[in-house]
């Protein structure tokens, strides 16, 4: 029997602990099939800083998350055991010993995990620590950027250069790269032509607009086959409309619901790992941003929940 989330019906959903969802902390189980972890670092922003500030208001916004989710007909905390892991403490001031400490912490978790950042950096020490267990992954990349940058002011460490970095290590199956949601102005024409020879394949946000859901959801299926899979989702893929709080927004992205149907259309994937990054409250209004943040990430433990019963 595994051990949901706090009763409502008992205890008020503005009342309690703030864990995700209401979920028990890590330390109140004796096993998780998935953990929900937060990373509260943004040292490797360009722009706009305050992610670190992620984790808490994604989780506040999480209470009023029920659970039973029927877009996917699921009860994703009674099929696994789902538990809040807390916060990664990490470094603030040196990015270097912050990517280490991410990945010992997550290679020392044994669950599959969905992330909360924290700035797009983190997603390396993820990857790094997925790879190490699962071998090179499929991924798909949910954002308004490349994100496969070299250096920014000669630092190869921020949150504009993880993907090239995955690359270089060998930590992604390069058969198997797509972003969605890549839209806005770009330094120039070599930026595309660099990420695809990384081996990525773009879907832009007009493209999602243009040829619609079902055929985005069908080459993403056939892009990632039956290989582990490795979901990343920088919220500044929604439209600032859905998601004003973040540090580079773009105008014309995604709508939250086309961002949920996406992921929905994964079901069946073999979903490893996967995060949700730069929510930056300090811009947020109203809590769209986390809001919407928290419902990625309950997807993200629902197509968690229904991998690890087909696999468990």
């Amino acid at each position: 029997m595994n051990t949901g989330p706090v009763d409502s019906s008992k205890v008020p959903r503005f009342a309690g602990f703030a864990t995700f969802a209401r979920l028990p902390r890590l330390d109140q189980v004796e096993r998780a099939d998935v953990a929900v972890v937060g990373v509260p670092f943004d040292t490797g922003v360009s722009y706009r800083p305050g992610a670190r500030f992620g984790p808490a208001a994604v989780r506040e916004a999480s209470r009023l998350l029920r659970p039973y989710h029927p877009g996917l007909d699921v009860s994703p905390f009674a099929r696994a055991q789902v538990a809040d892991a807390g916060d990664i403490a990490v470094n603030p001031f040196d990015i270097g010993a912050a990517i280490e400490t991410i990945e010992d912490a997550a290679g020392g978790m044994d669950a599959r995990l969905v992330t909360i950042g924290g700035d797009h950096t983190i997603a390396l020490p993820l990857l790094r620590a997925a790879a190490r267990r699962h071998g090179p992954v499929a991924l798909v990349h949910f954002d308004a950027h490349l994100d496969t940058w070299d250096t920014y002011f000669g630092a190869e460490y921020t949150h504009g250069t993880p993907f090239r970095r995955a690359v270089e290590e060998g930590l992604l199956d390069t058969e198997a790269l797509s972003h969605v949601g890549i839209r806005g102005s770009l330094y120039g024409k070599k930026d595309l032509e660099d990420d695809r020879r990384l081996g990525f394949g773009i879907v832009t946000a007009a493209d999602v607009l243009r040829r619609g859901l079902d055929e985005v959801i069908d080459l993403l299926r056939q892009r990632i086959g039956d290989r582990p899979l490795y979901v990343s989702v920088d919220i500044d893929v929604l439209d600032p409309a859905h998601a004003p709080g973040t540090g580079t927004p773009e105008a014309g992205g995604l709508t939250s619901r086309e961002l949920l149907e996406i992921l929905r259309g994964l079901a069946g994937r073999n979903l490893i790992g996967a995060d949700v990054v730069e929510v930056a409250p300090a811009y947020d209004h109203a809590e769209i941003t986390s809001i919407a943040a928290s419902h990625v990430a309950y997807d993200l433990v629902s197509l968690m929940a229904l991998t690890e019963e087909e696999t468990g």
